[in-house]
């Protein structure tokens, strides 16, 4: 690799000759040190190839920004609580809540967290990101479409947009929330059956100083409204591009219901004892938001010293998922509940103090001022308890409430520790990079070229000695934090016997775990990753195709659950006709099958009929949507909640519910069963909407749009595609590594790597992932340049 590594830097250096591709160019930057080449894939990935590291995270913030422009725009926004100064006065409480859960920390320690040349790397990033800005102003009629519909212009980075923390998972706090209203409402006991919590018995009593009825308050406010995605409307864009209102109407109608509980992620490893070519391999999907752009970016840094290649979020430095010339890497989230509520008492004479240990403690102060489209500037003042920011003052009743974030200590911007795992070259090395990856809690997998496998979860984990950590709890410093657990004791594998390891965000902590007062309660539906093993555990020796069926799967565990039970109950008319069109299903949910529609439309009628029937009158709109593997359990084992029969209250139950789904897809599909195909544009599709989309004329929303394409699956099966008929979820990144061939490892990342919808890379990739294909992820220099469509020579500016 190093000789390899030596050609091409000569080259660059000494004739900087230019590959065989369709298009060739220069272009010199003033702060490059050594010339650069970017050679881009027909795929929309830049292969970037430096001198040094400097220049290699400079170029790729360069690229990125120049991919991405408008999200890179509206992502430094959001982090910096500047969103008022172009969309008014309706989003100063983001901007707010923004600054309030602002990270304020020392930034050298900070940055050099993530890496221990973290300065320099994330400093040439945001400057590679502005020399970009730089060189589109001076020509800003070739700005992406968004800046002209808006009529703004990208302003420049700093580190602190970086390390900002606002789009990351980052804890619990609104279940914390929900769970302490249900107990209010329903008792403690009544939330556990409805809240499937585990794999211990927490106790969610809420301690008797606080007053339970104020739990009602809007207390989240403020961390809710910097969380939230950004809308536009047509008064925020230009006159000649905004639609009517009888269009905007029309977007409306669009079927957009959220479906959190079916987002997820899946990876594995497997060794070569279960591969044909006897080779290790890594699998990963994580399942995040589907938008446009894409929220992974894909791109291959090489430098002395780096040679990785994946994807990760475009706005930082380094890749997340994806392996060097030593090993693969994914993730999947591991739960871990890193925020708490606190409550405090306080002051009736001075209401700045709040009570902790007796005594009366002053909250801190910062003054921020916030910048207001058509407005004058709004200076507001922002308040801290010792645990964290204070989120809602209720006066009149003397309580204040404050977020504790673990996720505020220093390293907790999402994935940005990834840059140490880029450089591993064993296990050894990823599981020490691992110790520094804080946000989010994750199920991190390697495989390596010498056939090791292995599992670490990471994450920040407060311990909590005397509570569970999921209602609020009084801040008279009762309940206090015991510490971080060392993330190198979290769960972890290496090797296992069985050969190979899974994680799809259900529980895969072992019974003989012992650090519980640092695990979080809330986990995924266990059938996704049921249905992984299963496939692993075959028996089968599997080929890269076997990798790729798995990833896409869409066999659903609870339509071969649910099913028998239904085929033994009696019919007549269009519901027998409906029963008989599911003998002799093979349960998959494929985009074409009849018998997936009829399932699916079931399945949903039985968790709405679950809520309705037992989530009791008070808990409506405060429980959320209840878990597939709580009510299958209920229907699996009934008991008295059926009635007086339990059993033939069950079948009544599941009877009623088919029933009814079977009038909903008459409606919406018609009555010929025959046109009843799953995947449509009236039932399983995606459809990616732009931001912008609602807001603009006709014209400009065709050309920002994408879709619709049917689809398969749903939020339960191993290619996810979330809980509603328009896939808002899902895996448009994934990744199949095989170690022994890096040339011969695949990709998806749909719609496109651009987020220009003038450019080729916009919707190159939208079709193929829609229909489940791939693309080969090439890493080695000759298979890149038989598949480039151009080549750039950055040069350094001349002394």
């Amino acid at each position: 690799m190093k000789n390899f590594l030596i050609l091409i830097l000569l080259a660059l250096a000494f004739s900087c000759k230019k590959s065989k591709t369709i298009n060739s160019n220069t272009l010199t930057l003033t702060e490059l040190k050594e010339p650069v080449e970017l050679v881009r894939d027909k795929w929309g990935i830049n292969h970037i190839y430096a001198q040094n590291q400097h220049d290699l995270f400079f170029t790729q913030g360069y690229a990125a920004a120049a991919d991405r422009l408008f999200q890179f725009e509206i992502w430094r926004r959001q982090a910096t609580g500047t969103v008022s100064e172009i969309l008014g006065e309706r989003e100063l409480k983001r901007d707010i809540g923004t600054r309030l859960f602002k990270f304020r920390g020392d930034m050298t320690t900070e940055m050099n967290h993530y890496h221990n040349d973290g300065v320099e790397i994330i400093t040439a990033y945001t400057n590679g990101v502005n020399a970009y800005i730089d060189n589109i102003l001076k020509t800003p009629e070739l700005l992406p479409i968004e800046f002209k519909i808006l009529d703004i212009k990208p302003q420049k980075w700093t580190p602190e947009v970086v390390i900002s923390r606002h789009q990351g998972l980052l804890g619990n706090i609104n279940e914390e929330l929900q769970i302490a209203r249900t107990v209010t409402k329903l008792g403690a006991a009544k939330t556990k059956e409805l809240f499937w919590l585990h794999p211990k018995d927490p106790d969610i009593e809420i301690d008797p100083l606080i007053n339970k009825s104020l739990l009602d308050n809007d207390i989240l406010e403020l961390y809710n409204a910097y969380r939230k995605t950004v809308k536009f409307e047509k008064e925020d864009i230009i006159p000649s591009f905004r639609n009517t209102s009888e269009e905007k109407a029309l977007t409306h109608l669009i079927n957009f219901k959220s479906d959190s509980l079916g987002i997820g992620s899946n990876n594995w490893v497997v060794n070569g004892s279960q591969m044909k070519d006897g080779h290790t391999y890594m699998a990963n999907d994580p399942h995040r938001t589907i938008a446009i752009p894409s929220l992974r970016y894909m791109t291959h840094l090489v430098a002395p010293g780096w040679d990785v290649i994946g994807g990760g979020e475009p706005e930082i430095p380094g890749i997340s998922i994806g392996h060097n010339e030593y090993g693969a890497w994914g993730l999947t989230v591991f739960e871990t509940d890193g925020e708490d509520l606190y409550v405090y008492e306080l002051n009736p004479e001075n209401q700045n103090q709040y009570k902790h240990k007796d005594h009366w403690v002053d909250m801190t102060h910062i003054s921020e001022t916030i910048k207001i489209k058509g407005q004058k500037d709004s200076i507001v003042d922002l308040a801290y308890t010792l645990h964290g920011p204070v989120t809602f003052i209720d006066k009149e009743n003397n309580v204040a409430y404050a977020v504790r974030c673990a996720w505020l200590e220093p390293g907790g911007s999402p994935y940005l520790a990834s840059l140490r795992m880029n450089q591993a070259e064993n296990w050894e090395e990823f599981r020490e990079a691992c110790t520094y990856s804080h946000i989010p809690g994750e199920n991190m997998i390697w495989a390596d070229t010498k056939g090791n496998i292995g599992w670490q979860a990471v994450g920040i984990a407060p311990i909590r000695k005397n509570f569970s950590g999921l209602v609020p709890v009084p801040g008279d410093g009762r309940f206090e934090w015991d510490g971080y657990l060392p993330i190198i004791e979290k769960p972890n594998a290496f090797n296992p016997e069985k050969g190979y390891i899974a994680t799809a965000n259900e529980n895969v902590t072992s019974n003989d775990f012992t650090h519980w007062d640092a695990i979080g309660y809330s986990w995924a539906d266990p059938y996704r990753g049921e249905r992984i093993k299963e496939v692993l555990e075959s028996g089968k020796k599997m080929t890269m195709d076997d990798m790729k069926a798995l990833q896409t799967d869409y066999l659903s565990i609870p339509a071969r659950t649910l099913v028998p039970l239904l085929l033994k109950i009696t019919f007549d008319d269009r519901a027998l006709e409906a029963k008989d069109k599911l003998n002799n299903w093979n349960y998959k949910l494929e985009s074409n099958s009849i018998p997936a529609a009829i399932y699916v439309a079931w399945e949903e009628q039985i968790m709405q009929k679950a809520y309705d029937m037992f989530v009791p009158k008070a808990g409506k709109g405060i429980v959320p949507d209840l878990q597939v593997k709580r009510v299958l359990d209920w229907v699996l084992t009934p008991d008295s909640k059926f009635g007086a029969n339990p059993i033939k209250g069950r079948n009544e139950f599941l009877a009623d519910a088919f029933k009814e789904a079977i009038t909903k897809l008459e409606s919406k599909l018609g009555t010929n069963m025959e046109h009843w195909q799953y995947g449509q544009e009236n039932n399983k599709h995606t459809y990616m909407e732009h931001a912008l989309s609602s807001a603009v004329d006709e014209k400009t929303k065709n050309n920002l749009d994408l879709g619709p394409l049917p689809r398969g699956g749903n939020g339960q099966t191993v290619g996810s595609t979330g809980g509603n008929s328009r896939q808002s979820s899902g895996a448009s990144f994934r990744v199949i590594i095989n170690t022994g061939n890096w040339d011969s490892s695949f990709a998806t990342n749909g719609p496109g790597q651009s987020g220009n919808p003038n450019s080729q890379f916009y919707n190159n990739l939208f079709e193929p992932w829609a229909k489940d294909e791939y693309f080969p992820l090439y890493y080695s220099k000759s298979k890149i340049d038989s598949v480039a469509v151009s080549t750039q020579i950055l040069n350094p500016k001349e002394k």
